[in-house]
């Protein structure tokens, strides 16, 4: 009696759990309304989502390293080496490793819309590759006559490698290519090599007075072609808060100027000795401190006014000028320095 009873109740049970799935099913999926309902909350959620995915992304990408108080990692600064050499170093591991670079995002990435961010990567990039341009042709060889050095060639080579390419660049090849981050990270690789053997003593950083001038020239010579930019930029358009290109210019030229600042102010002291013995510190420390005010240039929003503008500055104009001051100081370092 007492197992028909159970029986009962187990065919009663799965009876209403059939009918209450049946009538569940029912109203989901068969019901017009319900459907549409369920249709238009899904695409609105999609649509929120896309919405967000850009400018959230890039909020949470977005970052420009101009700290000026930045100072190399001791992992990268090995005993007897080159202060300058191991910021280079720091530099490009920062920027490719600690922070994305996103100067060649593809175009699903939220940081490919970024702007800013990539013009200051880029211009610092640049900075750093002329830096090793000159250690490769003259301050790593002796007298300018010895033997290329093999890491600081390669690693000059590679930081030459343009920043906007990705792990695919359909313009020149099909095939999958040697992104931008990947070559920076193996001229880094060779910067540290050619450290690590100048702190062993088998390698040359030649600290001559005559190779800090060339080298001062040269920074010089880059600085007057990038106020060439600044000038043609500020000619050309009184726009105001509206000029598209002025931030490009604006944060490409901060990029490189902060890339300066930071190498000069360790090749203070890899050519110590020298700038003592020449007196030539105070001038020096002149030409940082113009480097460093604008480097550190930091407007919400890049205008490119009149030079007498009252609401719409000229932060070009500006910024040019401490470009100048800071070349004007470059020559005089190297004037003393010849005497």
């Amino acid at each position: 009696m007492a197992v028909s009873g159970s029986l009962a109740v187990d065919r009663w049970w799965h009876a209403a759990r059939e009918r209450l799935r049946r009538r569940l099913e029912s109203r989901v999926y068969t019901d017009p309304s319900r459907r549409r309902r369920v249709l238009r909350i899904a695409l609105v959620v999609l649509a929120v989502a896309a919405a967000a995915y850009y400018p959230l992304g890039m909020l949470v990408v977005h970052q420009v390293n101009d700290d000026v108080s930045y100072e190399t990692p001791e992992r990268l600064l090995p005993a007897n080496g080159s202060r300058a050499v191991a910021m280079a170093t720091a530099l490009i591991v920062r920027e490719v490793n600690e922070t994305p670079w996103v100067a060649n995002s593809p175009w699903f990435l939220p940081s490919s819309a970024l702007d800013n961010m990539p013009n200051f990567q880029v211009g610092l990039f640049y900075a750093l590759s002329r830096f090793t341009m000159e250690m490769t042709d003259i301050l790593g060889r002796m007298r300018g006559t010895s033997q290329v050095d093999p890491d600081l060639d390669k690693a000059s080579g590679l930081l030459k490698y343009d920043g906007t390419i990705w792990v695919w660049e359909p313009s020149t090849s099909l095939m999958p290519t040697a992104s931008a981050e990947k070559q920076y990270r193996a001229a880094a690789r060779s910067l540290m090599l050619f450290n690590d053997r100048l702190g062993r003593g088998e390698a040359v950083f030649d600290r001559r007075s005559d190779n800090l001038i060339g080298l001062l020239d040269r920074i010089g010579a880059d600085l007057g072609s990038q106020s060439a930019i600044l000038d043609r930029q500020a000619m050309e358009s009184n726009a105001g808060w509206w000029d598209a290109q002025a931030d490009d210019i604006f944060y490409a030229t901060k990029g490189r100027l902060y890339g300066y600042y930071m190498l000069l102010r360790e090749l203070q002291y890899d050519f110590s000795e020298v700038i003592n013995e020449r007196r030539v510190a105070g001038v020096w420390g002149q030409m940082l401190e113009s480097l460093r005010i604008a480097a550190e240039m930091d407007p919400l929003i890049i205008s490119n006014g009149r030079n007498d503008g009252l609401f719409t500055p000229s932060h070009l104009a500006v910024q040019g000028f401490y470009l100048l001051r800071a070349r004007t100081r470059l020559q005089e370092v190297s004037n003393i320095l010849l005497k």
